[in-house]
């Protein structure tokens, strides 16, 4: 009686399928890959193939085959699901903390989660959408502009951090066995993509292949020659007269043939309808979606345009073997996923769904929202704020507000903390005196008066602003002052909020500024006026805890900007134009509000004594290089120790800058750690007008310090950087 028992529970973890295993080769796990993917696709007729290249892919009982759909999301933590789950800060945040082992666990825990919640869907036989193991993360697109809703979903502007964080985050998502895939990531959105959000399905983008080269491609050939990432998903945008899902440069002769991808790729959603209804490109869905598949594109985030597939089979305009191509790249992935094999023989299938919110992945939530939060002015230290205050005073939309920290693209926790709440359990003796106080934007200036009469017998004046998710974002229905359709038409901080600093900072108490955003503000009455500022980002379930941390010195500030916070409009070039001229920090010629890589602490750090392994160098040999960092000041802290170049080679169109290194340390006071990089010849390489990598003989310049090492950044109190001289020969 016991082992019936036994045979009827082990039967009851497979799905439909795996009842047959061994009814047909593509079900017996001992075959090779490949001859079991081959097999199953040989069995599919066209109708059926076809229906497995849509997002969301009937079953076929006949052969035992589940639902599945491909979509599935997680940005900064589980998304979309209807169980609660861990949400990390807003992607732009976890760029912040510059912190890979912090990404990697990230994404590690995020899968943990992911896969909980797919175990247990499978349990119940639910195929819907969002329960999946296909993730359609991370968004590697330069930040390039910060006028972009979707920004906030990037790992900023540079290449080579988006490039280090973004394999952090694919290496601990899709995991280490040697078999299986814990999940699946996918690079987006292939490529040169950062808005404008209402033109995004008409663009047409003209780029120069160094701009190409050296900016919008380096994170996508990072993940998939490097990381190995499972998919990429194309663009809506053209490029160079072709939609990206069907662009002969980017899907053919550079991804397929010159990276050698072997995942798939998935379209953005109704990216291939765009080619003959908006691009207008081709002249009906037949025709597109076959120059798509011809293209590689395998699986349409769409229901209709793919199913034209089968005509186009039957009319010649493309074979059934070009079909067979995109299903086994398809089903290779499902098979590495595990979904085709026994529930015993697939470690991540025993994730239960008591992982969802682990201790250590809220821990991880707290310590990633610390990490992140970028202090950017603290004059006369005014922070940490004392423990002893009587009377506080908490104003603005985002002081109480958790809709705010969880961002975009993003997962539901059991609890989320504000500031507000933060702050009344850090100070339970405290008189708290709370008020929204101003919405986000006004068409109006209102009567502050009464509020701030109601504050003026406060000891310190707390005000949470900046944007929401509410307004930045993608492609979104919103027409306000300073906003349009996800996008923002000015950087600046709304109108009405800096009114009510004026009127804040007019009481003559200390007035603290904490900024929630996904990206920068220009703020430059508030840097000239208000003595502290914090940056808090869309810092996720914890931002309120990690926030009143900082404020009060139970947490020592140690984020660093990804992005450059200009000083106005003025600073920008148009939105549209996707040249890097005088874009972001590598390029940018004046001078910014907050230099990218800047961010204060409450401490101080020195930066002495840079060795090189050796002074001169060829085009085959590495360079290490050190430098002493101490941590001069009183209290413990973390630094993250940036490594910069600069190639003054007037022939050259290079950057003013380039980061080649980070590394996140921790000094107790008066504590001294010796910090190693490793630049390797592609480091020391330069992009050459023509999108080839030159080795450029002469001097280099290597700078490391805390920060973009110019006089802004120290004039804003960031350490002097060390310097040394690297000649390549």
């Amino acid at each position: 009686m016991k082992k019936f028992i036994s045979l009827v529970i082990f039967l009851g973890t497979f799905t439909h399928f795996q009842v047959y295993a061994q009814k047909y080769p593509f079900q017996n796990p001992r075959l090779p890959l490949t001859q079991r993917v081959n097999d199953l696709v040989s069995r599919l007729s066209l109708t059926e193939k076809v229906d497995q290249m849509l997002n969301s892919t009937p079953a076929i009982p006949r052969l035992g085959i589940p639902a599945y759909d491909w979509w599935n999301e997680c940005l900064h933590g589980v998304a979309r699901t209807p169980y609660p789950v861990t949400s990390y800060p807003q992607a732009i945040a976890m760029a912040a903390t510059f912190d890979q082992a912090a990404m990697k666990q990230m994404g590690d825990y995020t899968s943990d989660e992911g896969r909980a919640i797919y175990n247990e869907s499978m349990r119940k036989n639910d195929h819907r959408r969002y329960l999946g193991l296909t993730y359609w993360t991370p968004n590697i697109n330069i930040f390039r502009d910060p006028r972009w809703g979707r920004g906030q979903e990037t790992y900023g502007e540079d290449p080579f951090l988006t490039s280090q964080m973004a394999t952090s985050f694919v290496e601990g998502l899709q995991g280490n066995d040697p078999r299986y895939l814990k999940a699946a990531a996918c690079a987006k959105h292939y490529a040169i993509h950062s808005g404008p959000e209402p033109s995004r399905h008409v663009f047409d983008v003209k780029v120069s292949p160094h701009d190409l080269w050296d900016t919008y491609l380096p994170a996508f050939r990072q993940l998939v020659v490097n990381a190995k990432v499972a998919g990429v998903m194309c663009a809506y945008n053209a490029y160079a007269g072709q939609p990206c899902c069907g662009n002969d440069t980017l899907m053919v002769g550079i991804l397929r043939n010159r990276w050698k991808f072997k995942g798939y790729v998935t379209s953005d959603c109704g990216a291939i309808d765009d080619f003959y209804q908006t691009h207008k490109m081709l002249p009906d869905a037949e025709s597109s979606a076959t120059d798509a598949v011809l293209h590689g594109t395998d699986v349409e985030c769409g229901n209709h345009t793919y199913k034209k597939l089968v005509d186009a089979v039957k009319d010649g305009m493309l074979t059934e073997k070009d079909i067979d191509r995109s299903l086994r790249r398809l089903f290779t992935i499902r098979f590495r996923l595990g979904m085709f094999d026994p529930v015993s023989m697939v470690k991540y299938d025993q994730i239960p769904i008591t992982d969802l919110e682990a201790p250590a992945h809220k821990e991880l939530a707290l310590k990633m929202a610390e990490e992140s939060i970028v202090l950017l002015r603290n004059q006369n230290q005014l922070l940490p704020l004392s423990t002893h205050l009587e009377k506080i005073a908490i104003l603005g939309p985002n002081a109480d507000n958790p809709g705010t920290q969880l961002g975009n693209y993003n997962g539901q926790p059991s609890v989320v903390t504000t500031v507000l709440q933060a702050l009344r359990a850090r100070m339970p003796h405290a008189s708290i005196f709370y008020s929204r106080a101003t919405d986000f934007v006004s068409t109006n200036i209102p009567d502050f008066s009464k509020l701030i009469d109601s504050v003026r017998d406060a000891d310190v004046i707390i005000y949470v602003g900046g944007i929401s998710p509410r307004l930045e974002g993608e492609e979104m229905k919103v027409n306000l002052p300073g906003f349009s359709g996800g996008d923002r038409t000015t950087i600046a901080l709304p109108e009405v909020q800096t009114a009510f600093l004026k009127a804040l900072k007019a009481t003559g108490k200390p007035v603290v500024l904490v900024l929630m955003t996904g990206s920068a503000l220009a703020i430059p009455w508030e840097q000239d006026h208000i003595p502290a500022i914090v940056n808090g980002w869309y810092g996720g379930q914890s931002a309120g805890t990690a926030i009143v941390k900082v404020l009060f010195g139970d947490y020592n500030p140690s984020g660093k900007l990804p992005v450059t916070f200009y000083r106005s409009d003025k600073d920008l070039p148009p939105f549209d134009d996707y040249s890097m001229a005088n874009r972001t920090y590598r390029y940018f010629k004046g001078t910014p509000l907050y230099p990218f890589g800047f961010g204060l602490s409450y401490t101080h750090f020195s930066f002495d004594h840079i060795q090189l392994s050796r002074s001169r160098t060829s085009a085959q040999s590495p360079v290490e290089v050190w430098v002493t960092v101490t941590n001069t000041g009183t209290r413990q802290g973390d630094e993250v120790v940036q490594l910069y170049l600069t190639h003054p080679h007037p022939g050259m169109v290079a950057p003013l800058y380039a980061l080649k290194g980070f590394k996140r340390i921790h000094l107790a006071a008066g504590q001294s750690e010796k910090v190693r990089f490793r630049l390797t010849p592609e480091m020391l390489r330069l992009v050459g007008k023509t999108g080839n990598e030159q080795w450029v003989k002469g001097r280099v310049e290597i700078s490391i310090g805390g920060s973009l090492p110019s006089e802004r950044s120290e004039t804003l109190g960031a350490s002097k950087p060390a310097r040394a001289i690297l000649t390549l020969q």
